[in-house]
């Protein structure tokens, strides 16, 4: 089951943006769990019958129904699905519990649905492209906006999915939970807050992507906007963003501090 799903992925979604993170995801996320091997060892008690067939019985139809009518997501979500009840019935609930954060983790290699990105994007674009009009307007630039269209000078520019900041969100959020996770441990509650934080983080490094895109397009033409400048801006937007989430970290230590409790464990 597993070896041909990940061929699919491979090949589909971990070939886009928006999928980048995957091979990393996987990688990382088995290594979390094999660095800790010693621990599963001592503590493995074979998991009930009863739970491991009932997953199952889920799991295999909706793996099955996924690969044959490709909803990768469906397809792969199953398969972790069935992993984690075969998993479970070697090494029991105690050790599942104990590794939450490797499986929580791996879980962004589960594909986003297409339609669910569509959904969201559109109007994370608009509000981008509203957001960007209105602040370069306030420096006298002659711009303006229809919808996802940015209209600057002579030249129209449109908002894609890319500068949305959802292509960027699920990656910003796999590594910034990794990095906390390595650095300070499963403490759960903050690391749902670092996971909301991620969100804006991520919309408002892409504000500053598409207002520097403007501004170049404005001052040197089209031409330097959509040439190499466009795919370098994609990636300083990014490293941007992961930095800035590092710097949150920092400066939310008391946070931290106050959301620990004795119960967290560290990796």
């Amino acid at each position: 089951m597993a070896i041909p799903t990940m061929v699919s992925v491979a090949r589909g979604p971990w070939s886009l943006e928006s999928g980048v993170h995957g091979p990393i995801v996987l990688a990382t996320g088995l290594w979390l769990i094999f660095r800790r091997m010693p621990e599963i060892q001592r503590d493995m008690v074979p998991g009930a019958v009863t739970p491991t067939v009932v997953a199952l019985a889920v799991a295999v139809p909706a793996y099955a129904f996924g690969r044959a009518f490709d909803f990768v997501s469906v397809e792969v979500a199953a398969l972790m699905l069935a992993l984690l009840a075969v998993a479970y019935a070697y090494v029991g609930r105690r050790v599942l519990r104990a590794m939450w954060f490797p499986i929580f983790y791996l879980g962004f290699i589960i594909p986003v649905p297409g339609w669910l990105l569509d959904q969201v994007t559109q109007p994370l674009k608009l509000f981008v492209s509203l957001v960007v009009t209105w602040t370069l307007t306030q420096f006298g630039y002659p711009i303006g906006n229809s919808g996802v269209t940015i209209y600057v000078a002579n030249y129209q520019l449109l908002v894609e999915d890319a500068c949305a900041g959802l292509n960027s969100l699920v990656s910003l959020s796999a590594i910034g939970l990794f990095y906390i996770y390595m650095l300070r441990g499963s403490n759960w509650r903050y690391s749902m807050l670092l996971l909301a934080l991620v969100l804006p983080i991520a919309i408002a490094a892409n504000m500053i992507r598409v207002a520097a895109l403007v501004l170049i397009t404005y001052h040197f033409g089209d031409a330097a906007a959509q040439g190499y400048l466009h795919k370098f801006a994609g990636m300083v937007t990014f490293t941007s963003a992961l930095l800035f989430i590092f710097l949150v970290d920092k400066l939310l230590t008391p946070v931290r501090d106050a959301l620990a409790s004795p119960g967290d464990t560290m990796p």
